[in-house]
């Protein structure tokens, strides 16, 4: 029977490929969506654990969170480092991580920031050691794999957040590459890591070795547009992420942060619910698009089949006087209609695949966001059910139809 199918399908190769074509675009679509929507969603889960609260200049939060947290956007500002150390003594606080953002080399951030980052984001060394001494840097896995850089290669930093910025770089004062870290699948894969002592230096900020070790500057291209950068001769940190010490801190801190203070304080888990809420408009309108897309394949499918059944009657009453039964003739013209749906919900699924594969290379922004190719999930099982469902359906009409048809009429006419 399967040979048969083929033999079919063969025959006519252009409406073949064509119903797999119409079938496969939106199959490829709600793939697209399923992998934009599980891996992002996973992405910004993973990177904000263990970080309860993030501290920086006043402005928005979501922006706050995107740049402090997954490093998706440009900071609010900055904050003297004085407020690090007053968080630290909060009875409420548990750890505080400051983070000095402002610098980055072939498009990765440059992040001024303590050993207890690593620590956060369950991060190890692949390779080298940690920073020790100025100018020092730990890079991330997808900087290794990106850049080609290797230990002991010097690099220099250059003004900016992205690799579309083009700001001065800093010659006098190249980093050292001493440690790779292994891949978490976190934002700090994409991070170059050193002292905040080395940033400060970069720009030549007095910093008199502060007990917290720690402090940060800005862009100053992005200072001209956005209020970003260090001040010359300030010790300044971008932010500070905290994490509580008891569950009572979660309503009294940011409370007193936004009220008491001139900083801001914003809530990973809740800023990253709001921006999944503002996709999920989008989200849905794509996937309905894709719905109507998968009937109009569906109905592309049951037209050829009808079509074909009705050339192929003599030939079906053929095998019917030699000996097959009607459910054989039956399952036949199913088996057809599900195989074209199969391939159509395979060459989607590899084309979505082939698509995240080739934009995560072309646009920086989707590897950053964590869309990665390759990670096949439970909801593309589904969705090849789904399809092979849809090619079962278009096909019942035409194979109900060809086994009520009455032989002798048809053997007569060929």
């Amino acid at each position: 029977m399967i040979r048969l199918v083929l033999a079919y399908l063969g025959e006519n190769r252009l409406t073949s490929a064509l119903n797999v074509i119409l079938l496969a675009i939106p199959v490829a679509m709600l793939v697209l969506l399923l992998q934009f929507a599980r891996q992002s969603e996973e992405r910004f889960l993973a990177g904000a654990e263990g970080i309860d609260l993030v501290v920086g200049a006043k402005g928005s939060p979501l922006q706050l969170v995107l740049s402090s947290v997954y490093h998706l956007d440009r900071p609010t500002g900055n904050i003297p480092l004085a407020e690090l150390e007053r968080l630290r003594s909060n009875p409420l606080v548990a750890s505080a991580i400051p983070l000095a953002l402002g610098d980055q080399f072939d498009g990765f951030r440059i992040v001024g920031t303590e050993a207890a980052l690593l620590e956060l984001y369950d991060a190890h060394l692949a390779r080298g050691r940690p920073y020790a001494r100025p100018f020092e840097a730990v890079i991330g896995a997808e900087v290794a794999r990106t850049t080609g850089a290797r230990i002991g290669q010097r690099f220099v930093g250059s003004h900016g957040l992205a690799a579309g910025d083009e700001g001065e770089g800093h010659e006098a004062t190249p980093f050292e590459v001493v440690g790779i870290l292994a891949p978490t699948g976190k934002p700090v894969d994409r991070l170059i890591l050193t002292s905040v002592e080395s940033v400060w230096d970069v720009h030549g900020i007095e910093h008199h070795d502060e007990e917290a070790g720690e402090g940060g500057h800005e862009d100053e291209h992005a200072h001209d547009e956005a209020k970003e950068g260090l001040h010359e001769g300030e010790a300044e940190i971008t932010a500070i992420l905290l994490s509580y010490r008891n569950p009572s801190a979660a309503v009294r801190l940011p409370s007193y942060i936004n009220r008491g203070t001139n900083l801001q304080a914003a809530s990973p888990a809740r800023e990253s619910t709001r921006l999944i809420l503002l996709f999920e408009p989008a989200i849905r309108a794509v996937g309905a698009f894709a719905l109507l897309l998968a009937i109009a394949g569906a109905l592309a499918i049951f037209i050829s089949l009808w079509s074909t059944m009705r050339s192929r009657q003599p030939d079906l009453a053929l095998l019917r006087v030699m000996g097959a039964s009607r459910g054989a003739i039956f399952r036949t013209v199913l088996l057809e209609g599900v195989m074209t749906a199969g391939l159509a919900a395979l060459a989607g699924i590899a084309l979505a695949h082939a698509m995240l594969w080739a934009a995560s290379r072309a646009w920086q922004g989707v590897s950053d966001a964590g869309i990665v190719a390759g990670r096949i999930g439970a909801g593309e099982g589904v969705l090849f059910l789904a399809t092979l469902a849809v090619g079962t359906l278009a096909a019942l009409l035409p194979a109900w139809g060809v086994t009520r048809s009455h032989l002798a009429p048809i053997l007569q006419r060929n």
